[in-house]
């Protein structure tokens, strides 16, 4: 009976590590060939300076994450694949999502009436996986233009420009 209980509660204990984006990227930040970065608050306020199209997309955010896996195994990116697909089953809805043997892409929301609350969005292809994670308030139309391949691309490609340099300007690490 002890052992019934320990595993159920251990059962438990995965099953909510791994059911949110915050768990898919503590479960990955420190993998070798990982990029990952999280935007702290001040730099939340300069991202409408980006693009205009950025800030139309992205409007009010309060929270974002971003993960991209270089040159994964085909074992690890349909690994990546499950894993995400996993947190999406939790409260989202697959506005789009696209399952292809070489690329997989997926856009899926949580909403509050009209208004999306959190995106994922995901693209896996046999060499480089990424994925966001916004939090805030969008705009559900357009959010669904991101279905179109290269305005995902678009705007995967503005989004890395607002990750952190690797050091700090003016920080010299040797002193």
């Amino acid at each position: 009976m002890g052992k019934k209980i320990v595993l159920v509660l251990f059962a438990g204990l995965l099953f909510n590590c791994g059911s949110s984006f915050q768990g898919f990227y503590n479960n990955h930040k420190n993998d070798i060939g990982v990029t990952s970065f999280q935007l702290p608050n001040f730099v939340k306020a300069l991202i409408g300076n980006v693009s205009p199209e950025v800030n139309a997309i992205i409007g009010n955010i309060a929270d974002l994450k971003y993960m991209k896996f270089d040159n994964p195994s085909p074992a690890e990116r349909l690994g990546l694949i499950q894993e995400l697909s996993d947190v999406t089953n939790h409260g989202y809805i697959d506005m789009f999502r696209k399952n292809e043997e070489s690329l997989t892409r997926i856009v899926s929301v949580k909403e509050l009436g009209v208004i999306l609350t959190d995106v994922i969005l995901f693209k896996s292809s046999e060499t480089e996986t990424t994925a966001f994670y916004l939090k805030g308030k969008f705009d559900p139309d357009k959010v669904k233009a991101l279905s179109d391949d290269k305005k995902f691309d678009d705007l995967s490609k503005q989004l890395q420009l607002l990750a952190p340099s690797s050091l700090t300007p003016g920080f010299n690490p040797n002193n």
